[in-house]
Parts: structure tokens; sequence; C-alpha cells
């Protein structure tokens, strides 16, 4: 079972969480920031995999997904408030991180900037900050998305008038998976572009600007998990976030996309269990 929570936050705002619950007080509890765009409900294939392992899984919409208010000018960094006040909302004092797609710098923004509370980061296919240390466009099969977001929300907002997903961004690995156990991700993003693109804007905005937090001030460990057929976000994005994070570990899945990647989220929750430690 899973419970629907609405939450309001300090500045009047509204965020809509998700809760598996827990059935034991020494339960390892992990927060699960979802991809743009989702609405950030648990979705089924990680709502078994957590239950299979004892883990207490929670998650919310961030701004403008998924019943959740707007933040205008929010960042990367704004998600760390955010989860400190959900967190308290719940009762959790310390919790892992997972977050997949653009969730994962929004995970990693947690481990950053509440490290008192964030116990381990699980970040897989997540986009780097931009640098200019690598071609951070190469291997995107779509960009223009993110090179708008460069020039700002107005421009990015244009962009999304005319936008088109281009199938060619998917391996056929990715859609054997929205085809089978990930079907409910595909549902759900269904779900979040039908409510409207204000939510992918904003992060693709926030992305493109800068995060609000350095990598380096990141002292817990970081699991990055990347496929190397990735066609939305390059492998090399994944290389550069392990050199940069000073305690980081790289699992390069080379056949995997970026859909298909996420059928490494079982594993990277036995590599959260195992960081935890003894409970």
């Amino acid at each position: 079972m899973v419970a629907t929570r609405d939450i309001q936050l300090n500045d009047g705002r509204v965020v809509r969480a998700y809760d598996t619950g827990a059935d034991a007080a020494n339960a390892v509890t992990v927060l699960w920031h979802h991809g743009s765009p989702q609405t950030g409900a648990l979705l089924e294939p990680l709502i078994t995999a957590a239950a299979e392992r004892g883990i207490r899984l929670f998650s919310y919409g961030r701004p403008s997904y998924g019943g959740s208010s707007p933040l205008p000018g929010r960042n990367v960094a704004s998600a760390a408030a955010d989860v400190a006040q959900i967190a308290d909302a719940f009762g959790i004092a310390r919790f892992a991180v997972m977050g997949a797609s653009g969730g994962g710098p929004h995970a990693l923004a947690c481990a950053a900037l509440l490290p008192e509370r964030v116990t381990s980061a699980v970040c897989l296919a997540g986009i780097a900050p931009f640098t200019q240390d690598f071609d951070w466009f190469a291997g995107m099969t779509s960009e223009e998305g993110l090179r708008a977001a460069f020039k700002g929300r107005d421009a990015r907002a244009r962009y999304a008038e005319v936008a088109e997903f281009d199938v060619d961004s998917f391996i056929p690995a990715d859609l054997e998976a929205l085809a089978g156990g990930w079907s409910s991700l595909g549902a759900d993003v269904g779900r979040a572009n039908d409510a409207g693109p204000e939510g992918l804007i904003d992060d693709d905005v926030a992305f493109a600007s800068p995060w609000g937090f350095d990598l380096a001030d990141i002292t817990a460990p970081v699991l990055l998990v990347q496929g190397g057929r990735d066609r939305i976000v390059p492998a090399s994005h994944a290389k550069w976030l392990s050199r940069t994070c000073r305690r980081s570990e790289l699992w390069l899945r080379p056949d995997d996309g970026h859909i298909s990647i996420l059928n490494a989220c079982p594993d990277a929750m036995d590599w959260l269990l195992a960081s935890a430690g003894p409970r």
C-alpha cells in the first residue's frame, strides 16, 4: 500500500508526497527522486523491489509536477529544503536518496545540502552540471530543449510549444523496458505531460543554470549507474560526475540506454542497504 499525502511547506506551497510506510522501526528509508517529466508517484517496479528488501520508500512531485505547487525560479538546490520538510512531515530523520534521469541531480543536491540526514545516494542516468571540462551536448540525440533552456525560461517555454519527442532517443532495450516491466513509467510520463509542460520547463532551466551547490561537498557515498548506449544523457556525464564526487562508485552498463538502466534499481537498492551498515 502506498499512502498519498499533500504536505504544506513553510512558504505556503503544497507538495504531493507518497510513502510505502514502514513495517519495522529499523527499516532503511529511501527517498526516490522522479525523472523529467513524471508525477512523482511511486512506480510498481520500485515498490516491489523496495518491499522485497524491507525498504521504506517515499517520494514527492517536484514543483509543478503531479499536483505540487509551482516554485518560480527554482534551481536544483531548491529540492533540499523541500525534502527536509517532507521528511519531517513523515517523521523520517535519516534516509538515503535515489534518483533517475532528471531526478539524479536533485538526489545529489540533497546529499550535498543535507549531510546530517542523507546517508548515501544513487544517481541513475543523471545529467551533470554544465561544464567546459567535456563536450556536454555530445551524444545527445535530442538536445534542443536544453539548448533553449540556456537562453532562459521564456525561450524554453517557446520551445515547449513545438517540441516533439524523438523516438530515436531510445534504443531497442529502452522500448522493451517500456513495453514490459517499466510500462508504469510510460503511463506516468503520459499523466505528467497531460498536466502541462511547466515542470519540465523548470527542470531544464534548473539543469542549464548554476545548480546552487558544489558536488565536491558531498560526503556521503554516491553510486552512479549509467547506460553506455544512453542517447538522452550520455555516459560522459556519469564519468565526469564520478571524477567530481569524492566518494563515488560508477557502474557502467555498456548495453543499457536511458530507460533500460532502470533494471539496475534492485541492485542499486542492495548497494544502499550495504552502505547503510548495521541497523
